[in-house]
């Protein structure tokens, strides 16, 4: 049985949102650390990010963080854990794509979207098979909805309903990451 070792968080930077997504993400970085799994994420230290991140180190979790330089001027590194500097978005989504074994999709805007849909769309390329979990049913609903747009319109294959899978909690989150890195 291979066991999950490291985990990608995509998910936002926004301190204004619903407290009960920082509660989300919080309590999903305390879950990754208790699986004793590493917290690999976009390097800020605000928002969803930022909670996940801290809860993770806080619960005595590794946590890695991979910002381009240029994102300081809004976003500062934590300074309690690693933080690699690039110089890129595209070198940060390939850090964050090349440390992870598995992606965790929390409450995000146009960014965690990129993210997300690249990651995607290398699974749908066969680059990759690495699970994609989305945490949140009820906020990712309409992006769900959108892929089975494209599935019954015929721009993407129904197999692609199995490239990932939604859940509301963080125990569901790494329980179904876990058994599917496991069966990979």
């Amino acid at each position: 049985m291979t066991k999950l070792k490291s985990v990608c968080v995509y998910c936002g930077s926004s301190n204004k949102v619903d407290p009960a997504f920082l509660e989300l993400a919080t309590q999903m970085g305390k879950e990754i650390a208790k699986r004793g799994v590493r917290l690999v994420y976009g390097g800020g230290n605000v928002g969803l990010m930022g909670a996940s991140s801290r809860a993770a180190h806080e619960a005595g979790g590794e946590v890695l963080g991979i910002m381009p330089h240029f994102l300081t001027k809004w976003e500062k590194p934590n300074p309690a854990f690693e933080t690699r500097m690039v110089e890129t978005m595209h070198e940060r989504k390939w850090g964050l794509f090349a440390e992870s074994d598995a992606f965790i999709v929390l409450p995000g805007g146009i960014g965690t979207l990129e993210e997300v849909v690249e990651t995607l769309s290398w699974q749908r390329l066969e680059l990759h098979h690495k699970p994609v979990v989305f945490v949140g049913r009820a906020f990712w609903q309409p992006f769900v909805d959108l892929i089975e747009a494209t599935i019954e319109t015929k721009f993407t294959p129904e197999a692609f309903r199995d490239s990932f899978f939604c859940v509301d909690t963080p125990e569901e989150a790494m329980d179904g990451l876990e058994a599917a890195y496991a069966a990979a």
